[in-house]
Formats: C-alpha cells, structure tokens, sequence
C-alpha cells in the first residue's frame, strides 16, 4: 500500500505516516490500522487528499495523496462530529452526513460562472452531486467527469484537469476547484460566496448544463 506526497510516493511504513496527533484533527484510520492525523482535502478521483500533521513540536504540515481502498474510515475532529453525529458510513466512511443544507442548481455550460447563493466558510466540507451532459465543441459531449484523457490546457480554469468537467470557485477570486463526478467530501480552501461552472476556454460554442445538487 502506497501513500503519494506531492513531491515522491513513499510507503506508508516511512516519512509520510509518522505524524503527530493534533488536539483537533481529522484522523485517517488506515486499513492496517495505523493513524494519520490532519485535515481531509477532498475525496476524488479514488484519491484522499489530505493535509497531514509532522510530529513534534516544530512540525510542519505535508499534503498526503491516499488510495481510497487503503483507508477504512475517517474519523473527523470533534467540531465537526457535532455538528454530524447522525452521519451513516458504509465500511469505508465515505458516505454524506446526515443532515445538511441542500440546494439545486443548473449549471449552463455557455454563460459561465454560476452563483450558487451559497456562502461558504474556510475548512467547510460541502458534497456535491452532478448530472446531465454538455456539448463544448464539435463532436465534444461529457458529463460532469470531463473529457476521458484530457490534454492539459493552459487557458482552461484548471488547466490540468479534464475538459468541460464541474469545477467550483469561492468569491472573485482564483480559487478554482475539481469536482467532476466525486460523490466525497471536498473541504473549501477560502471564504466566499460558491460559484459553479465548467472546465473550459472557449464558452462560445457550449450548450447544455449541469444539474447539481450542492449538499452543505
């Protein structure tokens, strides 16, 4: 089982995993029962992202990259525990709380950014549900995951990720964010009012939309 940091992949058994326990952390419950303690990212593409916690007094925080299948469940700080004790698991502890805000938006994959009425708080942790398809140029039609095997494009929001995918923003800022199709939680980086809108360059020529259930 590996654990991928931003800059090596490295085995669980060394560097990454010989984190220090936090007062208030999320912990990762590994499913050969060692502990990482930190805070969840975001949950996608099979892929935990997670900010892990150095041991000791000078310690620092490393952005880990997790397999999904190597983590049993996710223990959440006890703030967040409050406010989502009738959170129902499956065995691996990626479902939604119970409990949360709701709201439905399409997302039209011509006009651009849409504003979701939602104003989110920094360490949030929202969920997302997409579906519908859009068509973003000739030939081109994807649902919310984005086209399979997308080249890099330095003009798109996120020039890295797949084309015509659902992507977030918070306030006026450049603080994009993926989402795509992931169903896990995705943790907000800034405050702001949430934008949704589509991984593409060229808007002229799109139709369709997204219709997206935000769950916060």
């Amino acid at each position: 089982m590996k654990v991928r940091c931003e800059s090596a992949v490295v085995s669980v058994g060394i560097g990454c995993l010989l984190l220090g326990v936090a007062a208030s952390a999320d912990t990762l419950i590994m499913r050969d029962g060692r502990r990482v303690d930190g805070q969840l990212i975001a949950v996608r593409d099979g892929v935990i992202e997670f900010e892990g916690l150095r041991g000791g007094f000078f310690g620092g925080r490393e952005r880990l990259r997790v397999d999904r299948d190597d983590v049993r469940r996710i223990e959440f700080d006890e703030d967040y525990n409050d406010r989502n004790r009738d959170r129902d698991r499956d065995d691996r502890g990626f479902s939604r709380p119970s409990g949360l805000r709701e709201r439905d938006v399409s997302v039209d994959s011509a006009i651009g950014w849409k504003d979701t009425g939602i104003e989110v708080r920094a360490g949030q942790t929202l969920y997302f549900s997409a579906t519908g398809r859009v068509r973003w140029g000739p030939g081109r039609q994807d649902g919310p995951s984005g086209e399979g095997n997308s080249p890099y494009n330095a003009t798109r929001p996120i020039p890295g990720r797949p084309a015509a995918a659902l992507i977030g923003r918070t306030g006026d800022s450049n603080d994009y964010f993926f989402i795509g199709d992931e169903k896990g939680a995705i943790r907000m980086q800034s405050a702001g009012r949430l934008y949704l809108g589509v991984n593409d360059d060229y808007l002229q020529d799109n139709s369709g939309s997204f219709r997206v259930t935000v769950y916060y």
